[in-house]
């Protein structure tokens, strides 16, 4: 059996978590928009102003802080003139990056910011800088926040509402240096610097600018892009990265896998902290009083989809292999909480790693949303210090954050893990994830305080695990899902065993 010590300090506060590491991302894409979250008032699917109810309500259980839309690589091809106004009198389009399909524009911008009302959360456009204008990303500006009697103003009361909307983040294009125009980091940077210098704060209404950064490993694009751009201009840069078993023409089955692919699939996961770290510290060298913040607002599996699927749709399953992804990807944005300000899953609905996957009038969750929903309460609390022990592995001889795992070629942490605090009436709450990426071992986890601290009292566990390939279907539901229990707690160290690929929250009060 591995065995290892997690060290927690309560009282060594890190960084803030923001609430954003927990967003999502919806695309004009597959049936992520339509028959995921819009269905239209004529629907006898349940719904609120064309809303889905069972899927408002689930994702509000996740307390989501975020929503972003319309895109993705449909940002860059949407104007929003076509998505206002009478429904029967929108512009039809062709979506060209996503199946060739027939994009009616019933849900645009009343309808998006219908749903963030509906789910309580923070609106992020993307405007179109690849295939739009200045005038037109001004003007959309002015459309949601503005209040007076401009055209535009009286354009958008005339169309239903009339007071503005609040917003406060906007990104100035999407994956510019490819889909979005395949532009090179100089050019993008001139065109960013252009375009946000009209996208203007109306009232009370102050915009949060995030600029077009990186994929991936392109480090390049991040130098040129900050040697450019400063706080005046951004406030935050962007970051993507996808995790894929294989490569973008055969990138693995999303339910079929083996051990190996399986330890990949993880390998690759884990290395987007690596990823995370190179960026931040080019960002240090332009911004060393980290005025601008770092978004990882696309993340998240890819697979081929699922067999007989519209290969467009980017439709695929979603097993116990995501769910650790998910778990070890937040538990690396928490611990880099202090510059990463806000995440985005890809995607909501029926898209990639989804948090819900829709059929007709039936639903179900994912094993993915039970890990942000077992997460929720790192939203706005304190990162603490938490460390394993450092171990080499015999076999490689890679040094590891605690017990390792070796499989042929791959070495990985065994274990994944954050510890959070909250102040909750006059006590300190701690909140400790961990994520076993194991596929045999249990390894046992000593959790340990410092002297002057105990655990006190109820100890709350919520545990997710399962057959690595297993996933619920729409005749299972349930067949993957979160189970909790309670302990009494005390002292300064609490043993648990974790089970293989499992991931697991604890809830409890320290003194």
């Amino acid at each position: 059996m591995l065995k290892t010590t997690l060290h927690i300090d309560p009282a060594k506060t890190l960084s803030h978590i923001a609430p954003e590491i927990y967003g999502q991302f919806s695309e004009h894409l597959g049936r992520c928009i339509y028959d995921g979250v819009y269905v239209g008032e004529d629907s006898e699917i349940p719904n609120k102003n064309g809303m889905r109810k069972d899927v408002v309500d689930a994702l509000r259980a996740l307390k989501l802080p975020v929503l972003r839309w319309p895109g993705g690589c449909f940002a860059d091809e949407y104007h929003w003139r076509d998505g206002i106004g009478p429904k029967e009198k929108r512009r039809r389009m062709v979506n060209t990056n996503w199946g060739g399909t027939v994009e009616d524009n019933s849900f645009g911008t009343h309808e998006f910011m219908e749903l963030c009302d509906q789910l309580g959360c923070e609106p992020y456009i993307a405007v179109n800088l690849g295939s739009g204008t200045v005038q037109e990303a001004a003007e959309w500006i002015e459309y949601m926040t503005a209040d007076g009697d401009s055209t535009i103003v009286k354009q958008r009361q005339a169309n239903g509402r009339k007071g503005p909307w609040h917003l406060k983040y906007v990104g100035i294009g999407n994956e510019n240096w490819g889909c979005g125009g395949s532009m090179s980091p100089d050019f993008y940077a001139n065109e960013y610097k252009r375009y946000q210098c009209f996208c203007k704060n109306y009232g009370d209404n102050k915009l949060y600018k995030v600029a077009c950064g990186p994929n991936a490993e392109d480090y390049n694009w991040t130098k040129e892009l900050m040697s450019r751009i400063d706080h005046w201009h951004a406030n935050a840069i962007s970051l993507h990265y996808y995790t894929l078993p294989g490569d973008w023409e055969h990138k693995g089955s999303a339910t079929d896998f083996d051990e190996q692919e399986y330890y990949t699939t993880i390998s690759k996961a884990m290395y987007i902290e690596n990823i995370i770290e190179k960026h931040l510290e080019i960002m240090d060298e332009h911004d060393p009083e980290h005025n601008i913040d770092l978004f990882v607002d696309e993340w998240g599996t890819w697979y081929d989809v699922e067999p007989g699927t519209n290969p467009g749709f980017l439709y695929q399953q979603n097993t116990m292999r995501d769910a650790i992804v998910a778990a070890l990807s937040l538990n690396i944005f928490n611990k880099h909480s202090d510059r990463i300000a806000m995440a985005n899953i890809a995607q909501v609905v029926n898209v990639l790693q989804a948090m819900l996957l829709t059929e007709g009038s039936k639903i179900l969750k994912t094993p993915t949303y039970d890990v942000f929903r077992m997460y929720v309460p790192h939203q706005g609390a304190e990162l603490v210090e938490s460390h394993t022990d450092e171990t080499t592995c015999v076999e490689s001889g890679h040094t590891v954050k605690g017990p390792a795992v070796h499989y042929n070629d791959i070495t990985i942490p065994a274990l994944s893990e954050s510890v959070s605090v909250t102040e909750q009436n006059g006590q300190k709450l701690l909140t400790i994830t961990l994520a076993n990426t194991s596929l045999c071992d249990t390894p046992s986890v000593e959790l340990e305080l410092p002297m002057q601290y105990s655990f006190a009292g109820e100890a709350s566990i919520a545990m997710l695990d399962g057959e690595v390939h297993a996933y619920n279907t729409f005749e299972d539901p349930d067949h993957v899902r979160a189970y909790e229990t309670e302990e009494e707690w005390s002292g300064n160290i609490q043993t648990l065993t974790l089970p293989v690929n499992s991931v697991c929250r604890i809830n409890c009060y320290v003194c």
